[in-house]
């Protein structure tokens, strides 16, 4: 039921209610259409006053929704951010780990290298290599070797010349 068929309802009911009242109640003064308007006019006070209220719970309802959507994009936002930095992350790590792979399978490639006794370590396209040489020929051939890989940007060569 709206509140404006409310409004006729409770107008009509406090009419009934006052003619009734008016036929039978002590006369204080007041004809049967005098008390009807002043029944009207309360009823219709007490209409405004629910209407004023219906209105302000609206508009903290409303408030309230936006409120939480706010907080909802919000929350999406920063969940889409972390996804975004973890995927970030590791294609980082993938990319150094297939750095270091392909070092590794051009350090299997010369005869004279020992790629199991040579580390290969990759952060962020640098390249850092371990362990011992054979000779000092080999140890800079690696170092070419990691060079010529895609993805390097620097190679840091710590290959120790066995004597």
């Amino acid at each position: 039921m709206s509140i404006s068929q409310k409004n006729l309802l409770q107008v009509l009911a406090v009419s009934a209610l006052a003619l009734g009242l008016a036929a039978c109640g002590p006369n204080d003064g007041q004809t049967a259409g005098q008390k009807l308007d002043n029944a009207v006019d309360r009823t219709e006070q007490a209409a405004e006053k629910a209407k004023t209220e219906v209105e302000k719970a609206a508009e903290t309802t409303g408030q309230k929704l936006e409120n939480a959507m706010d907080a909802t994009k919000d929350a999406a936002t920063q969940a889409a951010d972390a996804t975004k930095d973890a995927a970030s992350n590791a294609t980082t790590a993938m990319g150094e780990a297939g750095v270091t792979a392909k070092v590794k399978a051009a350090l299997v490639g010369d005869s004279e290298l020992s790629a199991l006794k040579i580390n290969v370590d990759t952060n962020g396209g640098a390249v850092t290599l371990s362990g011992e040489a054979p000779n000092q020929a080999a140890k800079d051939r690696a170092e070419q070797l990691a060079k010529g890989v895609e993805g390097v940007t620097s190679v840091n060569n710590m290959l120790t010349v066995k004597s």
